[in-house]
């Protein structure tokens, strides 16, 4: 069971997440709240697994609220407004919900932020990089990763999550450490918490990438950056 907390300003947003939360017996909700202090009292004395935070209150808002934060807990951001979405993720949170949150969005967010808690509770060990593959020791056995299975690199605080074609795995390194040691001309950082193998671009949509059924989210300090060493490997073919 996940112990989540609301902060949010509005009534009616708290009931709608009330009654979203309602729905999944693996939520339990343990506060609600309609501004950060109150909130951030709570969270210092009690344990809380997911907190669905909106973003636009009068006051301290949501974005500068979980910047305060040293050790905040899974975060789900719900807002109005769509264009905070790129900003957001710099923020290592889990999801952006953008109000009325529909069920059925509600509930992939909060399946992603299950499958974090689990795998931070197996975290893998970095064993190395050769020259077309990496090595994690998952459990008692070592995953072989070839580059062209490994789809992206997700930062989520002290840890990354390597997607791969067969599986998810978090290890206990940051994105910087791990992007220094991937080849360049296949991997390419969008943003402060992503790492995109370049092979396996659909299409990018917007300021994001979409990689099989993933939207990676392009950073704005690296979106012109980016978008240049695409349209280089375009004119090379």
């Amino acid at each position: 069971m996940m112990k989540c907390i609301i902060v949010d300003d509005e009534p009616l947003a708290r009931e709608g997440m009330k009654m979203n939360i309602s729905e999944l017996s693996n939520l339990k909700l343990v506060g609600e709240f309609e501004e950060a202090t109150s909130a951030n009292e709570f969270i210092q004395k009690n344990d809380v697994d997911i907190m669905f935070l909106d973003i636009e209150m009068p006051g301290v808002s949501g974005l500068e609220f979980l910047r305060s934060l040293s050790n905040p807990p899974m975060v789900i951001l719900t807002t109005a407004y769509p264009q905070y979405a790129v900003e957001a993720y710099e923020l290592d949170v889990v999801d952006y919900l953008v109000k009325p949150v529909k069920l059925d969005r509600f509930i992939k967010a909060v399946a992603k932020a299950e499958e974090f808690i689990k795998l931070s509770e197996n975290v893998s060990l970095f064993e190395a990089i050769e020259d077309d593959f990496i090595f994690i020791k998952s459990e008692r056995k070592y995953v072989k990763i070839r580059f062209d299975e490994l789809l992206f690199i997700e930062g989520l605080k002290d840890y990354v999550i390597v997607h791969a074609t067969h599986g998810k795995y978090m290890t206990a390194m940051n994105v910087k450490t791990i992007h220094n040691k991937l080849p360049e001309e296949i991997f390419f950082r969008v943003s402060k918490s992503f790492i995109i193998n370049v092979t396996h671009i659909a299409d990018i949509d917007g300021n994001f990438v979409n990689i099989k059924e993933n939207r990676v989210p392009i950073g704005r300090s690296y979106r012109d950056v980016f978008l240049e060493f695409v349209n280089r490997r375009l004119l090379r073919r």
